[in-house]
């Protein structure tokens, strides 16, 4: 069965850091591309970064170059995404996502497998 568990949000001031990770089960990180999408209150669901592991690309949402960087592990089966100097705008729930295409994009329609989602909040 495939499965996918994020942890690592929480509650920072802006300009903070925090480091999420997206643990996998039932599937190789070799075989799928994973990507990170977030959702903010009341607005609809967002990619900000993708990676496949296999190829070694790589692709962010111009909202986050720069601040943000995914990487992995693939003996760990975890997918990790650092985020630096977050901003109130940052704030949402992410959610990482596994999708077995041969190219890792940031199309949500593509991906199939879902976590349940962390939350991320900015605030002073």
């Amino acid at each position: 069965e495939v499965q996918l568990v994020e942890s690592g949000g929480g509650v920072v001031q802006p300009g903070g850091s925090l480091r999420l990770s997206c643990s996998v089960s039932g599937f190789s990180l070799d075989d799928y591309n994973i990507a990170w999408f977030r959702q903010a209150p009341g607005k609809g669901r967002e990619g900000v970064s993708c990676i496949n592991t296999h190829v070694g690309t790589i692709s962010y949402n111009d909202a986050v170059k720069g601040r943000f960087t995914i990487s992995s592990d693939n003996a760990k089966n975890t997918v990790y995404l650092q985020m630096n100097n977050l901003r109130p705008e940052d704030t949402a729930v992410y959610y990482c996502a596994a999708d077995k295409g041969r190219i890792a994009t940031l199309l949500e329609r593509l991906y199939e497998h879902w976590g349940r989602g962390t939350q991320v909040t900015v605030s002073s």
